[in-house]
């Protein structure tokens, strides 16, 4: 049984893969520029998923309108810890939230099929003030999974749900900090 709060995510030594669903004119500007650029928003939080599953559920795989591409987003380690550093969760105080640079929220991770289990998947907020940051430094490459999700999606409709699994990027625990661990799932 998974703990209940854990960061899984496809990640190496150097870099952590998170994802991303964006109308087809940012992915199609951000894919052709290796980073993102307009029309992407530098003026709002952008929210980072490690939980590829997650993302399926939030995007209806890649069908919510705005949300049609898919975006593997890798980004160094030592961003997403820098990240988690700063961060705050959204049940703290208000006024915390309101001030922090990053915000962090667990929701229910999700099966296949989108059923809510019984663990939670990190969300990551990366506020106005980290955005270029986020989009300059940490940003080591991006990835249109689309033609994947538009498959791995057909399949699991379709009842093959053994094909589609093999097609979901292999999540495995995140190794966090001791400082950031014990923040991001205290009274989460």
């Amino acid at each position: 049984m998974a703990p209940q709060y854990q960061v899984r995510a496809d990640h190496d030594a150097d870099t952590i893969v998170v994802y991303q669903a964006y109308a087809p004119a940012i992915a199609d500007a951000a894919l052709r520029a290796g980073r993102f650029v307009a029309p992407f928003s530098f003026h709002r939080m952008t929210w980072i998923k490690p939980s590829f599953l997650w993302l399926m559920h939030r995007s209806n795989w890649a069908r919510k309108p705005g949300q049609e591409r898919v975006l593997a987003v890798r980004m160094t380690r030592e961003g997403w810890e820098e990240a988690l550093s700063r961060a705050v969760l959204t049940t703290a105080d208000p006024a915390a939230v309101a001030r922090a640079a990053v915000h962090v929220q667990w929701d229910p991770e999700r099966s296949l099929r989108g059923a809510a289990l019984n663990h939670y998947s990190i969300q990551v907020g990366i506020g106005r003030d980290l955005i270029r940051t986020f989009t300059d430094d940490w940003i080591v490459s991006l990835t249109d999974l689309t033609p994947r999700v538009r498959k791995a999606a057909a399949l699991t409709r379709t009842g093959h749900t053994a094909q589609a699994q093999r097609l979901i990027p292999a999540e495995r625990a995140y190794p966090l900090p001791q400082g950031p661990a014990n923040l991001l799932t205290r009274g989460a």
